[in-house]
């Protein structure tokens, strides 16, 4: 059974914990056990229960009944539909506690027990009006021992609590990032890692061939790279006469082959064969790229014309190697337009601080410049004003 009054509503007089029992003249009829209809005279009414004599009616401690409880209001009947049940017997007399009442019942019957406490008359306009208006307020909030929850619920609420908490800071700190990097970050529009590079060109029109094993990527200085073959005639080409460049002397000197090689200018990393074996080629077209192995790496990166400002020489920056961890700092170095040029974009080359091996040329690499307010940023102010 559910309890005497409604937990979901809380009156604003039982908020008080008042519990009048007073004699209004009032009946009760209900449908005994025995299938008799019983009208009997109700001894006494609270807003929580009733009392009337059993008059030797079957009756027993726990039974429950529904019946309707009749009032004389202004020369009018007034009647409630009540549910109760019976809580004890004693010399005749039953004492019944209601249950399921609803709001308009407990406002009622808090009216009619009011008023007749207070000694007024009740009358239909002033019930009317009792109905009409809010009588009911939020339950107390239960004692200071976690509102009635148990430990797991607590738990549950506190963890509930957190997660809040840690999404709603998380959101912050993303929209505050992404300010920030609207406003105080530069990105570069693209970048690689740059190294010096030398060039191993042909002295003379002729064929190639590689002499480096296959799989060959680093070379000594003063080794053999490559062998060429040109012509007698192209050999002597500017020191001949007139007279020894009679037809069949050149025909003589044509058909003659001169063999020579090309040897590593440095201890170098071989880029590229830019000449396939075989293949004929023109005095100073370039045979091989190479990369000396001691030589430091930097970053050329390209930045939009608008930020010439942001990208000058000696600003800091941060960038990123593709395939490295961790991000590395550098200082622009030098700036000038693509191809030397009018261009909507600069060109920059950024020192690092630590060196980069050759290996990592032509890497691509992201490339920032912050000018918001950091802890370097506030070290620098404050040694430029000689704290």
């Amino acid at each position: 059974m559910n309890t005497a009054v409604n937990v979901n509503v809380v009156h604003e007089s039982e908020a008080q914990r008042q519990h009048a029992r007073v004699k209004i003249p009032s009946l009760l009829r209900f449908l005994a056990k025995n299938r008799e209809r019983v009208e009997l005279r109700v001894l006494d009414l609270s807003a929580g229960g009733l009392s009337f004599a059993a008059d030797k009616l079957p009756i027993q401690v726990g039974d429950y009944y529904q019946a309707r409880l009749q009032f004389q209001v202004d020369g009018l009947n007034l009647g409630l539909d009540v549910e109760f049940q019976v809580r004890s017997i004693e010399g005749g007399r039953v004492g019944c506690q209601f249950h399921n009442l609803k709001p308009q019942d407990i406002a009622t019957l808090r009216h009619l027990i009011s008023a007749h406490l207070g000694g007024e008359m009740i009358n239909i306009g002033g019930l009317l009006n009792t109905l009409q208006r809010e009588n009911f307020t939020k339950p107390r909030k239960q004692g200071a021992g976690g509102n009635g929850m148990d430990f797991f619920g607590r738990v549950k609420a506190v963890g509930f609590s957190v997660a809040l908490f840690i999404i709603g800071v998380a959101a912050f700190a993303f929209i505050l990032q992404s300010l920030y990097n609207l406003y105080f970050v530069t990105h570069a529009q693209s970048a690689q890692v740059s190294v010096p590079s030398m060039q191993v060109t042909m002295p003379r029109e002729g064929t190639v061939q590689s002499l480096l094993p296959p799989g060959t990527d680093s070379i000594e200085k003063g080794a053999p790279m490559a062998s060429f073959s040109a012509t007698m005639l192209e050999m002597l080409k500017g020191h001949l006469t007139d007279d020894q460049l009679s037809p069949a002397n050149v025909e003589e000197l044509f058909g003659k082959q001169m063999k020579g090689t090309l040897t590593s200018p440095c201890n170098c990393k071989v880029a590229r064969q830019l000449v396939a074996d075989g293949q004929f080629a023109s005095k100073g077209d370039v045979i091989f790229e190479l990369v000396p192995q001691d030589s430091n790496a930097t970053v050329a990166a390209s930045f939009p014309y608008r930020h010439l400002a942001q990208a000058r020489p000696g600003t800091r920056v941060h960038f990123w190697v593709a395939g490295e961890d961790e991000p590395r700092r550098g200082k622009i170095v030098s700036t000038s337009l693509h191809e030397g040029g009018l261009s909507s974009d600069i060109r920059t080359v950024i020192q690092p601080d630590t060196p980069l091996t050759s290996t990592l040329a032509g890497q691509p690499v992201e490339v920032t410049i912050d000018r918001g307010p950091s802890l370097d940023w506030m070290i620098d102010k404050a040694m430029a004003a000689g704290l």
